[in-house]
């Protein structure tokens, strides 16, 4: 079938934080696809600049007036050649003509496109017939940080990961009801606790951080109990929102307290063995190689993750791979601009023994290509909430995919180093 690009079509849409984002059609001969862009609340510095100035409607314009016209005609089947060209258009190092999130809604949108001209699913099209591996569901449980207003955690998610699970409906059924135990957690805790949630879909509530830490331990342990299988968890600090450059301490303001560096490793290492984590993300600062590296030397049994680290960038990731900088990295295309690029930070990475994790960001839409993307690259964890309506969008199309597959799926081999 032809998969010849005939017209690309955008226009102005919302977020579940009621933010516009852009949101992209590609028709080609005999397909079509569509992409959106999410919005991130924590945002690394080294990631590509969203929009160009003027917003959303300048990256509308410019879609209209100059990149449509560039990719007409050419074939949607080559991604690369398709993601080169955007970057020729930019002529910038960090999109800042055409915005990252332009060249993602239109990258992701071409691929699915091309799959669905020669009528096969994204995750069949780009990985081929042995994409049968289901990534483990990472879930925010309880927010806090700058996912939050008022009196909450320092720490910026408290993440279910039922790694254990046999299938991916297993697991999200843990995740759902681990965040519903922790719900009636804090309502016994809190009488005034009014069920407010984040725009991940977490609890806020008005918990220090080692009552957070009690609580999801217990939750985790009772649904593992539950439902038979390891049910482990972890935090995303979010650092670099802490960090103080001028003191040079990360400021725990809910706590009190302050830690330099040496602190702060020390203050990891004991949360790791009191609770078990399996998992931190952003534990430093997002130019902290060091002591990243210095953490995951220490860290028995816990993936050390980077997010604002490496924001999905392949010279980022060389930095960290020379110093053995975290063994965990976070996938965002957008923090990055195509599929193209982040496909080779994620080969890379891969490469290197690190485990890889496509994540949705906070201010996300009912897109689900990331579901998609976790299983044509074989990612063993996806990032995506438990409840909230656009996360529930990745989630229920993991479980369409996992139906479709029948007893070729499988759950991803997830290593806890």
């Amino acid at each position: 079938m032809s998969s010849i690009i005939e017209d690309i079509i955008a226009r102005k849409i919302f977020n579940n934080r009621g933010e516009e984002t852009i949101e992209v059609d590609v028709v080609t001969t005999s397909g079509f696809g569509r992409a959106s862009a999410p919005a991130g609340k924590s945002r690394g510095k080294a990631e590509v600049q969203p929009y160009p100035v003027g917003g959303v409607d300048s990256a509308l314009k410019k879609i209209d007036d100059v990149i449509a016209p560039e990719l007409a005609g050419l074939n949607s089947d080559f991604q690369e050649e398709i993601d080169n060209l955007l970057h020729e258009i930019d002529g910038s190092k960090n999109f800042n003509v055409i915005g990252g999130n332009t060249a993602f809604a239109i990258s992701l949108a071409n691929a699915e496109a091309a799959a669905n001209s020669h009528g096969s699913l994204l995750f069949q099209f780009l990985g081929g017939s042995r994409a049968n591996s289901l990534p483990f569901p990472l879930g925010n449980t309880i927010s806090g940080g700058q996912h939050t207003l008022g009196k909450s955690p320092d720490i910026q998610e408290f993440l279910a990961l039922p790694h254990g699970a046999e299938t991916f409906l297993e697991a999200a059924m843990a995740n759902a009801q681990i965040h519903n135990k922790i719900g009636e957690s804090i309502k016994k805790k809190d009488e005034l606790f009014s069920g407010g949630i984040s725009s991940e879909g977490a609890w806020i509530a008005n918990l220090e951080n080692i009552e957070a830490f009690e609580i999801i331990a217990k939750a985790c342990e009772e649904v593992g109990n539950e439902y038979n299988f390891e049910c482990g968890f972890g935090i995303d600090v979010a650092a670099a929102s802490m960090w103080n450059q001028q003191n040079q301490k990360y400021v725990y303001s809910r706590e009190g307290k302050e830690r330099d560096k040496g602190e702060q490793l020390e203050y990891l290492l004991e949360l790791i063995e009191k609770y078990r984590l399996v998992y931190i993300e952003d534990p430093f600062d997002e130019n902290d190689f060091e002591s990243f590296s210095e953490l995951t030397k220490k860290a028995e049994n816990c993936l050390i993750c980077g997010d604002d680290l490496f924001t999905t960038n392949n010279e980022r990731l060389n930095q960290g791979l020379k110093l053995k900088a975290a063994n965990s990295i976070i996938i965002k295309v957008n923090q990055i601009g195509t599929l193209t690029d982040a496909l080779e930070t994620i080969e890379n990475a891969q490469k290197h023994g690190y485990t890889t994790i496509v994540s949705h960001r906070s201010g996300d839409t009912c897109a689900c290509h990331i579901a998609h993307l976790a299983m044509a690259f074989k990612c063993p964890i996806i990032k995506t909430g438990t409840i909230e309506g656009a996360r529930i969008a990745k989630i229920n199309e993991l479980l369409r995919i996992e139906h479709f597959l029948g007893d070729r799926a499988k759950m991803a081999k997830l290593k806890i180093n």
